[in-house]
């Protein structure tokens, strides 16, 4: 239940999570909304499985292990509020779905994911099915969440470099968009470059045997088709006597110059007019002697034909023979060393003059690269440059933001330094290396906090560092999984006050096992662990009045019936809301 104070206006955030057959819990229901969402509950009554859901929800890896035992699917929905448009609103629209509006800027988004026991996945955002690669994309808008894989990962430089860019703000994430833009181009440029200038010789040695064989072949100066033509041509002059044998016996046959024999033509004649003197005895004799007529002239057309067929035949076809055959022989050599057929030697040519034009160009495209190297590498450190200065002022103001958090979380003598080291070379976010340090005390040697810090001091610089974020870069949703791990006392008291401030500007969700830390919270679920003396059933239910009261009492001691513990209890609770 929202304090006084408190807005609980409709604001970008989970206004709640349908969780069924995930681990311990069969069928629950989160009532989330805006401010900070405490949430409780006895070891082993489910609470990381609340992550779990959540985990699914923004694209997670689905692994059938977290199926409660004998259920056949688990199920994880989330009604989102966001806004109307933006980031969000296109993403969702790019994968077919569609937004409810609410009629003040926002619309409801609607979220599920179904695991199957044999492994299966099925997501659907706002009503239409989508790839699992939709939730990460839309995740990266709406969430973060902190547990021990994102302490790990606060580790890495290139985590502790996003985290200083992200506090930069706008200047910086502009120059870094041309930055990357001129870098890639200048490493794609310098590799060509040094790939052209290694390979010159090889490609001076390939234009002089290209410019060979193109001269080659542009002296014989093969067609298209040529070789076939070449060869029936030559079939037909190697055959000239049997071809002038056979055209001059069909035509003596047809039109014999001899007067006294019997030639094809003669005999149609003379039967032809042997029809027609019986024609008028019988109609059917006058169609036969039109056919014998129509014969006949056909027999004198290709008698005609043959004439002119032996007067065309070549005298001199030996020597013609021979020409084409020096033909097919030039054309031959050319197939040999750039065949295996004819096309191929066209081929070949068309292509080779197109290679022996870029490699005639090296020398004017390797000046040409040169030159957009040495300026893409001027451009590349003056934008690297720029970068660094930014992130060095940045580092300064993000390191004294974060020691200032560090002294209201218990670490009142430890001091945040965020060193930005500038190298020679380029990489692809600049020059700079980011390294996020701890001071334990005035005079001693800053560490990495990769290495030499608690579990529970890094989950407090890390809270320190979203506080600060939260005032450049905003978040819709921080999840925060045990954040009070290894602390306790003023310092968990402390931890509860910096979620809560952060919960003024982002929706805070926080399992937590520390009353202090509770006590801020807007809103108190707690996960109910039960049993049917067989299988453990959770459920979750929303705290309020003497419920809160006694749950906080378990948190501090244990006892939830005592009325000093609930006492005690009950002043937390007025101290935390006096303090918010």
């Amino acid at each position: 239940m929202a304090r006084p104070g408190v807005v609980t206006a409709p604001r970008p955030g989970i206004e709640e999570i349908t969780i069924r057959g995930i681990g311990v819990i069969e069928d629950a229901v989160l009532p989330l909304g805006p401010g900070f969402t405490a949430l409780t509950g006895e070891t082993g009554a489910g609470k990381t499985m609340v992550v779990t859901a959540l985990g699914l929800l923004l694209g997670g890896r689905a692994d059938s292990g977290v199926l409660r035992a004998g259920a056949d699917r688990a199920v994880a929905e989330a009604r989102w509020i966001v806004p109307e448009h933006g980031a969000v609103a296109d993403r969702v629209e790019d994968a077919g779905g569609e937004l409810e509006p609410l009629g003040d800027g926002t619309a409801e988004l609607l979220v599920s994911r179904t695991l199957t026991a044999e492994g299966r996945s099925r997501v659907a955002v706002a009503g239409r099915s989508v790839p699992v690669g939709v939730l990460q994309e839309l995740g990266e808008d709406l969430v973060a969440v902190h547990g021990q894989s994102e302490q790990l990962r606060l580790k890495s430089p290139a985590a502790q470099r996003e985290l200083l860019d992200r506090f930069a703000g706008a200047e910086l994430s502009q120059l870094l968009e041309r930055y990357t833009l001129v870098h890639r181009r200048f490493l794609a440029d310098r590799a060509e470059l040094e790939r052209l200038t290694a390979e010159q010789d090889a490609r001076t040695l390939e234009a002089g045997e290209l410019r060979t064989a193109l001269a080659e072949i542009e002296g014989v100066a093969p067609q298209v088709g040529e070789d076939a033509e070449l060869a029936a041509l030559a079939e037909r002059l190697g055959a000239q006597d049997e071809l002038r044998l056979a055209a001059s016996t069909a035509h003596e046959a047809l039109s014999s110059e001899d007067m006294t024999a019997l030639d094809a033509l003669s005999l149609l004649v003379e039967a032809r007019r042997a029809l027609e003197r019986a024609a008028p005895l019988d109609p059917e004799i006058s169609a036969l002697a039109e056919t014998v007529a129509s014969v006949s002239s056909l027999a004198a057309d290709a008698s005609a034909d043959l004439a002119s067929y032996i007067a065309g035949l070549d005298p001199d076809a030996p020597g013609r023979l021979e020409v084409v055959q020096q033909r097919i022989n030039e054309l031959a050599v050319l197939v040999r060393r750039y065949g295996p057929t004819l096309d191929d030697v066209l081929g070949f040519a068309d292509s080779g003059g197109r290679r022996l034009i870029e490699l005639d160009a090296d020398p004017d495209r390797i000046d040409a690269l040169a030159d957009q190297v040495a300026e893409d590498e001027r451009l590349a450190v003056e934008l690297a440059d720029r970068m660094s200065a930014i992130r060095r002022a940045a580092a300064e103001r993000l390191g004294a933001a974060v020691t200032a958090e560090l002294a209201d979380l218990a670490m009142g003598t430890a001091a945040a330094i965020v060193d930005v080291t500038s190298r020679d070379e380029l990489s692809a976010t600049g020059r700079d290396a980011v390294q996020l340090l701890l001071q334990a005390y005035p005079g001693a040697e800053p560490r990495p906090i990769a290495r030499g810090v608690s579990g529970g001091e890094l989950s407090r610089v890390m809270l320190a560092l979203e506080v600060v974020l939260a005032g450049t870069d905003p978040v819709p949703t921080f999840v925060f999984d045990e954040v009070d791990a290894g602390i306790g006392g003023a310092a968990a008291t402390e931890v509860g006050k910096r979620l809560a401030r952060l919960a003024t500007t982002s929706q805070v969700i926080a399992v937590t096992h520390l009353a202090q830390v509770a006590a801020f919270a807007t809103n108190h679920l707690k996960v109910l662990k039960g049993s049917d003396g067989g299988v453990t059933t959770s459920t979750v239910q929303r705290l309020t009045g003497d419920q809160r009261v006694a749950e906080m009492a378990r948190l501090l001691s244990g006892l939830t019936t005592s009325e000093s513990a609930l006492a005690h209890a009950q002043e937390l609770l007025d101290l935390a809301g006096a303090a918010s």
